[in-house]
């Protein structure tokens, strides 16, 4: 009930009509793993980089259904950003602009719920820019696959034992593949296959 209140606030304090159908409630049976690079940890000052995202269907990962993109920062960033995240300044002078990012974020989302490792904080850095744009916070119901984790892990173990919830450490317990880390797009792509590995349900997309 409360969550359905805060929703019908939000929805009127819409500044662009045209965004309501994301407070619709959702009934179907896709899911979007999204992953922020971001130029740090703080949500206020730092910025974001690159924004990758990818459709989970039931069971499928839905490959040919993503998004994968620089975002061009409204302030320089450091060249520390080549060590962490191997884009360089140059890479952002072409890169989508903040607004522009978020409508696509917005169009490619919809109502679905998000899917995500430390996916509070991503939310929270693409809030700082959708709650200018369109009034409102993402509405979408969010998963957070290291509680999926740590309650998998913790039927393994003895009550009280410390649990890993480093997202290398979830990668190799679930024998999952490594891919190139500090990248949004594989990291939105190894967390969606923590979470259908964690419900023992990971396919590939179908051919053809």
């Amino acid at each position: 009930m409360l969550e359905s209140l805060k929703r019908a606030w939000w929805r009127r304090q819409l500044a662009d009509p045209s965004f309501a159908c994301l407070f619709e409630p959702y009934e179907g049976d896709e899911l979007v793993s999204i992953d922020c690079e971001t130029t740090g940890l703080d949500v206020r000052r730092d910025q974001i980089l690159s924004i990758g995202a990818i459709k989970v269907k039931g069971d499928t990962i839905l490959t040919s259904q993503r998004l994968d993109f620089l975002v061009k920062p409204k302030e320089p960033v450091s060249e520390k950003t080549i060590l962490i995240h191997h884009i360089r300044p140059v890479d952002l002078e072409d890169a989508l602009p903040v607004e522009e990012a978020m409508r696509r974020v917005l169009d490619f989302v919809g109502n679905r719920p998000l899917l995500g490792y430390f996916l509070a904080f991503d939310v929270a850095m693409l809030n700082k820019h959708v709650v200018p744009l369109i009034g409102a916070p993402l509405p979408n119901r969010q998963i957070e696959v290291s509680s999926l984790y740590y309650d998998w892990r913790a039927k393994q173990l003895p009550t009280g034992a410390n649990i890993d919830l480093k997202f290398e450490t979830i990668r190799e317990r679930l024998d999952l593949p490594r891919r190139a880390a500090h990248d949004a797009f594989n990291d939105a792509l190894l967390a969606a296959m923590m979470y259908l590995r964690l419900k023992g349900d990971w396919r590939p997309e179908p051919e053809g």
